[in-house]
Parts: C-alpha cells; structure tokens; sequence
C-alpha cells in the first residue's frame, strides 16, 4: 500500500467516524425527546421569592441559612452574613432546571443512584427550601454525579477509569421520578464556612504601621509623609537603620486580606486573645484599623478587627484655588467623602465577630523588630603592622668638656 491509498484509507475512516457520532448523538437525542419528561422544569413552580430558610443536611452535619431582615445569614456562624450570590445563583440556577433523563425507579434501587431513605453511604444530600413561617415548600434530595467516560485516553492521565462528572441524580419531594441533570452542584454541602460572605475589611494608603509585641523590645512602628515615600522608623535607636528590601511590601500591608473561617463565641484564653499582639494602621484617609492577633493555630492566627474614621466635614481650599475649579472640586470631595462613610459602616461591622485568618495574611506584618533592620556591616580589622620594629636612635654624642683654663704664666724669678 503506498502513500496515497494510506492517506485515503485514513480520510475515509475519519469521515466514517464522524458520520457514526452524528448518527449516535441523534439517536440518543430521539430517545430522550421519546421519553416523557425529558426538557421539562424540575422545580418550575419553585417560587425563589418565598423561600426564607434553606436547610441543607447529609449523613452527619446540617446547616441553616436564613433570610435576615436586610441580608441572608448563616445560623451556625452566629448569623454571620452569607454569600446572597451563591444562595440567589443556586435558587435561580434551580428554577430553570432541566431534566436531561427522566427514569422510574423502584426503591429498592434507590441506594446505587445514591438517593437510598435513611442515612448510610448511599443516603443523598437534603435540600429543604422553607418559606418564612417554617413550613417546607419543597425537598430536593441530591444523589450520586453521573460520570462520562473518556472516549480515549486523558493525555494527563486523569478521568481514564471513572471518567469526569456531567450531571446528578435527583429527586423532588415524594416523586417517584428519578431525573439526571446536567448540574453537579458540587457547592450545595452542609458547610458554614463554604456559604459565609466574602467581603472583608480592606486597607488603602497606609500612613502609618504600629505592632505591639508581647515582648515589648520586638516592638516597632514605621510612618511615611507621603505614599510614595519610605517607610521610617519611629523611634530608630543608635545603629538601627530599615532595610527597604524588608520593609517595601509593607506598603501593601493588608490591602486585601481574607479570612477562613468565622468563630462563634471563642473562649480568649483558647485562641491567644487574652495576651494578644495589636496591630494599628492608619491610612492618609483617615482611618484607623486597631487589629487583636492571637496565636497561630493549624496555620491561623485568630483576629478581631475595630475600624474607625476621623473624616473631614469640608474641603481645605488648595493654594491659588482658581474660583473656576472650586465647584468641581467640592464636587468630587463630597463624592469622595460618602464612599468613604459607607466604607466605614461596612468595615465596623467586622468588628461583631473573631475570625479565623490564614498565616499568609498576617504574618508580613507581624515581624519582630530584628526582623526589619538593615544588618549590621562588620568594619573590617585593621591589619596588623607586620614592619620590623623601628631601631633604637643613636646616641648623642657626649657634650665635649670645656678645655681647662689656660695656666698662669710663671713669675720671673
């Protein structure tokens, strides 16, 4: 066979393979637009605005979040504000759900879908969606994902022997359906931590930097005139000097920090925060952040926050302020002013709870003082004068005696 014949022979497979797919996937589609069910709504008459408490419970843990009188909380974090874009994408995403496979199943076999009574391995997840008096709207019980085999190897050598998950099985209150959907709904766990709101507070500009060690020579404090300027230490003793190699992320210091989990109720002594360490940043905005850091536990350090602002009420007029640019000017200190009252009302009610932080966030900040100092250059030793040891001087020649006195001339005899 030469060249060419092989090179039809592989055209004409692949063609062959194509028209083959296309026959299956439409044959597959046939077969499920004969089936009844399939394309319909699974919760079409899921009514999103009345649900006011989802309750989500496997075999072990079960998690409440409620609709509160301004945002959605999660009870088990104290009613700590939960994350509304999950809640409303889910609630959405679950009105306008399609059954992509519609099967009657026996109870008996409940348990291989993962949707078995009871609990147990094969027990499902529970979604109970309850309007605001309590009384249960609808049940959603989540069983085992549907997995799509790989039609040839994974080239990184993943998903090869159970292939990668497309869709779940479920069922809806005491239907006897079971449908296949092309949601996994890997999120929808009993998890406190998983559904808690984001958003944290945020350090902008930081004008200064001050960190209360329990060890108070491990103490320091850097400010800066400007925020393009370099950090300085406060009270720099003889010798100390700043290492701005060390000291330069400090200008991004908690600019965007984040937090793991929320604690409810912590006992101090537990965490570290009856002896905490403080930090306390101040910001060319006027805000102040006093930060309460306990002791790093499992990569954590435990954290409490109070934020507060000292805002001018008016505008200090720029030297030789033309009258032409006053207007606009006000006008975008006064716009400048309410974002950063909002601001402030947001990031007071951090203050309510302690927080679980990763080490990541804290720890560029909560260096020793030793830690942020330029080292010490050792002067070098002189070197030893390796001359010969200089002579002794010559010795002064002795003072020459005055010459006796000439002698008297005899007497003639």
């Amino acid at each position: 066979m030469n060249a060419k014949q092989l090179t039809l022979l592989l055209v004409l497979v692949v063609v062959l393979g194509a028209a083959g797919l296309m026959v299956y996937k439409q044959q597959n589609a046939a077969r499920r637009e004969g089936q009844p069910g399939v394309g319909r709504k699974v919760l079409e008459n899921l009514a999103v605005n009345e649900v006011a408490t989802l309750v989500i419970r496997d075999q072990t843990n079960e998690l409440k979040l409620v609709k509160g009188p301004e945002v959605w909380q999660v009870e088990a974090r104290g009613n700590y504000p939960a994350n509304f874009g999950e809640i409303s994408g889910f609630l959405l995403k679950l009105r306008d759900l399609k059954a992509a496979q519609v099967e009657q199943v026996g109870a008996s076999q409940l348990g291989r879908l993962g949707l078995a009574t009871g609990t147990g391995t094969n027990a499902p997840t529970v979604v109970e969606f309850r309007d605001q008096a309590g009384k249960t709207l609808h049940r959603l019980y989540l069983g085992k994902k549907h997995l799509r085999k790989p039609t040839q190897p994974s080239p990184m050598g993943q998903f090869d022997s159970e292939g990668w998950p497309d869709g779940r099985y479920i069922k809806v209150d005491d239907s006897p359906e079971v449908v296949l959907v092309s949601e996994v709904m890997d999120n929808i766990v009993p998890k406190p931590e998983q559904w808690l709101a984001r958003e944290f507070f945020k350090v902008e500009k930081a004008r200064s930097i001050s960190v209360e060690h329990r060890e108070a020579t491990n103490s320091w404090k850097v400010t800066r005139e400007t925020e393009t300027d370099a950090w300085k230490l406060a009270d720099a003793k003889d010798g100390e000097a700043l290492d701005t190699s060390k000291t330069s992320s400090l200008n991004y210091a908690l600019n965007s920090p984040s937090f793991v989990d929320v604690l409810v109720d912590p006992n101090p002594a537990d965490f570290g925060l009856d002896q905490p360490r403080k930090i306390t940043l101040e910001t060319f905005d006027g805000f102040t952040y006093e930060l309460k850091v306990g002791n790093k536990t499992n990569e954590n350090y435990a954290l409490q926050v109070a934020v507060s602002a000292q805002l001018p009420a008016e505008r200090t007029p720029g030297k030789d302020e033309k009258a032409e640019d006053k207007e606009r000017l006000d006008k975008e200190f006064k716009e400048k002013q309410e974002k950063l009252k909002e601001k402030l009302k947001t990031e007071q009610a951090f203050g309510k709870w302690t927080y679980l932080v990763a080490g990541w966030t804290l720890d560029q900040v909560l260096k020793e003082r030793r830690e942020l100092l330029a080292e010490k250059k050792e002067e070098p030793k002189k070197e030893e004068d390796k001359d010969e040891p200089a002579s002794a001087a010559p010795a002064q020649p002795a003072a020459a005696e005055p010459p006796p006195p000439p002698a008297s001339p005899k007497a003639d005899q």
